[in-house]
């Protein structure tokens, strides 16, 4: 297993990557409810929503490949995928 981790340069969220012999993971912890966040992905890079008090809050960051799925768990987005 292979760790690379950054901090985004918009919003400070922690970001990790994850990668092994079949797949990848990136998870970005972002501190929020689940309710209020939603991630949708396009081919290679993954689009994350934060709604709360005032204008929802967007990110985006790169993914090493399509998702094959994603999850939000105690405040922190997975995104996964093989290879």
């Amino acid at each position: 297993m292979n760790i690379k981790q950054s901090r985004s340069t918009g919003d400070g969220a922690l970001v990790r990557r994850f990668d092994y012999d079949d797949g990848w993971t990136v998870a970005v912890d972002l501190g929020a409810a689940a309710e209020d966040v939603s991630v949708d992905t396009v081919g290679q890079t993954a689009i994350v929503v934060i709604e709360g008090d005032g204008e929802p809050v967007e990110s985006e960051f790169e993914l090493p490949g399509p998702a094959a799925s994603t999850a939000i768990v105690n405040g922190v987005v997975t995104v996964e995928g093989t290879r």
